[in-house]
């Protein structure tokens, strides 16, 4: 079963929170009753003891984050506590040039990122070009194959090297950075291609406030998520760039980048994947890492197929079929134009703003003639489509919704 663990846990949290809950059963709490008969194997049998052992409380709350027992819980703590990396908690103002370039250039997946950020690094690097040689990280967030070249003939270990404001390996920086340099695909390719013959792992990765689905180099390459394509999007060189990591080695499963790309009805990553064996892959290296923290493999295609039901996506799930994966349980929910183009949804927001977000142009030009009004506000951030649009950075859909108010 998959991890459950909240944000950068802590073994010292943990374990305040197992004598917390020892503490709450045994003065008569129901709620932590509850707790205990939910997740404790032999529920009864500890609640009968009026102590209530702490390790009865341990293996209770090892259970409710998705572990088999206290000592497993407590192994994953050990090996992730130095694979986890927190974007938010780097404080930038403090960061030297460098450092700052690489964490303005990088995907950090929390709400700051933007293409403005990766503005900001390119004209850092306009401003003092020699950074590229300041180290191995600036380089490969870059993707200048020519000082990476440098770098690596006077000391290849650098390939390996964690270092750079989120202690990542430069190959991270480099399938992470989204900094606009105007790199073509044989100079990206290239840099990468150098510090794979130097040693750099294809399998690095990351995991992501310390929750147990890595956030690999193969990750940074497909991009996307849950701020949508304006704010996370693919590498400019993506089918490319991973095509180039399979083929040295990168594990074609990889839990997140499947969650990332799962949003939109977009197969090609889908694609490649299956293409290098993702639909019967023996583990990877971080599913024997990580052990039964990451979620099967039966979680991960359930996820696919419940959202690509959910959404109407039909050819996602002829192509999970045909790759032999069971999509018989799936539910197809058949898309319909909305009876009401300005009725709300269970976010509070109407079709035209999640036609906004989503930047379906074709949508919007459809709802706005069938009378969906653009200056509703949604109920949660009291904003209208155009704000949705703006913020999601769908430039085309903004433009669009910009001209329909001008006229």
């Amino acid at each position: 079963m998959a991890s459950t663990l909240p944000d950068n846990p802590s073994l010292e949290w943990l374990r305040h929170e197992a004598r917390r809950l020892q503490r709450a059963v045994r003065q008569g709490d129901p709620e932590a009753v509850t707790t205990v008969r939910q997740h404790h194997p032999h529920a009864e049998i500890a609640l009968a003891s009026e102590q209530f052992a702490l390790h009865g409380a341990q293996l209770t709350m090892a259970r409710r984050y998705g572990f088999s027992g206290w000592a497993a819980l407590v192994r994953y703590l050990r090996v992730a506590a130095g694979l986890g990396t927190d974007p938010a908690a780097l404080d930038e103002s403090e960061l030297e040039p460098a450092d700052h370039f690489c964490s303005l250039a990088s995907l950090r997946y929390d709400g700051t990122d933007e293409p403005p950020r990766w503005q900001m690094a390119a004209d850092l690097l306009v401003a003092d070009p020699d950074l590229v040689d300041r180290n191995i990280w600036v380089a490969a967030s870059a993707a200048d194959p020519v000082a990476l070249a440098r770098q690596l003939t006077a000391q290849p270990s650098l390939a390996m090297s964690k270092g750079g404001p989120y202690r990542w390996t430069p190959l991270m920086y480099l399938t992470y950075s989204r900094v606009p340099l105007g790199r073509t695909r044989d100079e990206t390719l290239s840099a990468t291609t150098l510090l794979l013959d130097a040693g750099a792992d294809p399998n690095a990765g990351y995991l992501w406030c310390g929750l147990s689905t890595p956030f690999t180099a193969l990750t940074g390459v497909f991009g996307e998520g849950e701020q949508g394509a304006g704010r996370q999007p693919q590498h400019p060189f993506a089918d490319a760039l991973a095509t180039l990591l399979l083929e040295r080695g990168a594990h074609p499963v990889d839990q997140q980048a499947l969650y990332n790309r799962m949003f939109r009805p977009d197969n090609s990553h889908l694609e490649l994947l299956f293409t290098h064996g993702l639909a019967d892959a023996d583990p990877s290296p971080w599913e024997r890492r990580l052990g039964e923290a990451m979620e099967t493999r039966e979680q991960m295609w359930k996820r696919q197929i419940d959202w690509a039901g959910e959404r109407g996506y039909s050819a996602r799930l002829d192509l999970l079929s045909q790759h032999g994966i069971d999509t018989s349980g799936a539910d197809l929910t058949i898309s319909t134009f909305p009876l009401d183009p300005n009725a709300l949804d269970n976010e509070g927001a109407t079709p035209l703003h999640q036609a906004a977000w989503a930047g379906d142009l074709p949508l919007i030009r459809r709802l706005l003639e069938a009378g969906a009004d653009p200056t509703i506000c949604d109920m949660r951030y009291g904003t209208t489509p155009l704000d949705w649009a703006e913020h999601a950075y769908q430039s085309e859909a903004a433009e669009l919704l910009r001209a329909y108010r001008r006229d």
